[in-house]
């Protein structure tokens, strides 16, 4: 990170599938949150997930930070000029917690202390709500109408604040997630209900989301602490024609909240805009372009997904953090788009792009299965986020002219993809002992019998086997315009020897 410049970890320690981070006071949240694998109960541990086995700690999948690791993570990145902002996803994405926080619960009441039992569990007992997440979960959102549930928050808070203190490093702000909490969530809730008789602030179910953000919020304040969150924080329901809809919500606008927008999809194009114009600071982060575990391509042998889109290096460098809707060619489904489709989309305006305060690219984690997996997928793709997080907007940006525009990112393109063969690729070969970064596969075409070929990045080397076997690293150099029948097989190689996967072409 450092090496590119990107000054901020945002750290998402914790989700439905695990709790990741050692709590004083709260063991359950590792000793029960931090561990998947078979259960017909849930006594002991969350069930398995994302090809985590069926015993717990023997894959990727089962296990935490200590308050030792923690620390060393603060210190790390300090030194290296890199704030990092801890991820406590509430009120949904909360599984993990609402089940170690049960089991707690058990514990305590067959010990005969109902009071401390009840402390900080997480849900209303009575609640009998139906709802589906788009995990198809149906009890992982935290019951914001219960008291012990801001217990909890303010623990944890306080918890995380001492781990910083004790690191020497300033907590800047904590990111309370704020997604994807589903339709549905506290209707046949007991004590929302209670809530909603006797405060007339929250007149229905909706308005519980702005009662549950006002507390955290003033949970922090008074500990001096930023609150970041997803978009939905931002954003207010109502109805319009009886219709459900969004807008950005007046009432926390301009409390420097900081708003991370990821959603820029299905209409969405325009949101992160909106919700900066209204004045909220936005860190954009939309899935398009900068979420990393999408696919680079969209081939069996590429991991990642695609639901949101397929995103390699370089949809990633025609980003334009002022002008979103300009560069977009396609939707998230890649099918062609004009800019006639997003007519009535919102503009940044110049007071807008004051509230832009970065750019943020999301890798998450629960498909990855080690170190080389990860470094597959953020490497060399962070090389152009940090091209458009601190390079001035280039000519292509802001040019007019639709032809200008072309030739001027054509231009700018090949000189940034010369950069990566040539200067940052080598780099990254060496770097730390060498990273395994991505070697983009080979890009062929047959043409009156001859195979033409070529590279994503120079500095590569095309290599060929005419044979059953793959071709190695001291296999026949490619030469652009070979005649063979049959079979041939392609792979890019690095000068370290590493390579793509093969990209087969049959030649008549």
């Amino acid at each position: 990170m450092a090496l590119y410049k990107l000054n901020t970890f945002h750290f998402h320690i914790t989700d439905d599938e695990g709790w990741r981070l050692e709590i004083d006071g709260l063991p359950e949240l590792t000793s029960f949150g931090a561990l998947r694998g078979h259960s017909l109960d849930e006594k002991y541990h969350l069930p398995s997930a994302y090809g985590s086995g069926a015993d717990t700690g023997k894959l990727y999948g089962s296990g935490f930070y200590s308050r030792k690791d923690f620390m060393e993570i603060l210190k790390y990145a300090q030194e290296r000029h890199i704030d990092v902002i801890p991820e406590i996803e509430t009120p949904g994405h909360a599984r993990a917690a609402i089940k170690a926080m049960d089991a707690r619960y058990r514990r305590l009441m067959e010990a005969g202390k109902p009071t401390e039992a009840l402390q900080y569990l997480l849900r209303d007992t009575l609640d009998h709500s139906v709802y589906s997440t788009p995990q198809w979960f149906h009890d992982n959102i935290m019951d914001v109408a219960v008291p012990s549930v801001y217990t909890f928050i303010e623990k944890v808070v306080d918890e995380i604040d001492r781990l910083y203190k004790e690191a020497g490093v300033r907590l800047r702000s904590i990111h309370f997630g704020g997604d994807e909490v589903a339709a549905g969530t506290w209707e046949q809730s007991p004590a929302c209900r209670m809530l909603i008789f006797s405060d007339p602030s929250v007149r229905t179910t909706d308005d519980l989301w702005y009662y549950y953000i006002s507390k955290v919020s003033a949970i922090l304040q008074k500990k001096g602490i930023g609150l970041s969150g997803w978009e939905e924080i931002g954003l207010r329901k109502t109805l319009l024609d009886g219709n459900k809809m969004t807008f950005p919500n007046p009432e926390f606008a301009n409390r420097h909240m900081h708003l991370y927008v990821w959603n820029n999809i299905g209409g969405n194009e325009d949101l992160a805009y909106k919700l900066a114009n209204n004045g909220y600071q936005v860190v954009l982060a939309p899935v398009t372009n900068f979420y990393f575990d999408q696919t680079q391509y969209k081939t069996y042998d590429e991991p990642g997904y695609y639901w949101g889109s397929v995103t390699d290096i370089k949809k990633t460098y025609e980003f334009i953090p002022y002008d979103l809707l300009k560069n977009i060619k396609e939707d998230d489904q890649g099918r062609a788009v004009t800019a006639a489709d997003f007519s009535g989309k919102q503009r940044l305006t110049d007071y807008g792009k004051t509230n832009i305060i970065g750019l943020q690219a999301c890798m998450w984690s629960e498909t990855i299965k080690g170190p080389q997996q990860l470094e597959y997928m953020l490497l060399p793709r962070l090389a152009a986020l940090a091209e458009r997080a601190w390079a001035k907007d280039p000519s292509w940006a802001t040019e007019t002219d639709p032809q200008k525009t072309s030739a001027s990112y054509d231009s700018a393109w090949a000189g940034f993809v010369n950069n990566v063969g040539t200067i940052q690729l080598p780099i990254l070969s060496n770097y730390h002992g060498g990273y395994n970064y991505r070697i983009p596969p080979v890009g062929a075409i047959v043409k009156d019998g001859a195979i033409f070929a070529n590279t994503q990045f120079p500095g590569l080397t095309i290599r060929y086997s005419t044979d059953s076997n793959e071709p190695t690293k001291t296999s026949p150099v490619f030469q652009n315009g070979m005649k063979a029948k049959g079979t041939v097989k392609l792979r890019v190689f690095n000068g370290a020897g590493r390579s793509s996967y093969t990209t087969i072409v049959n030649s008549q």
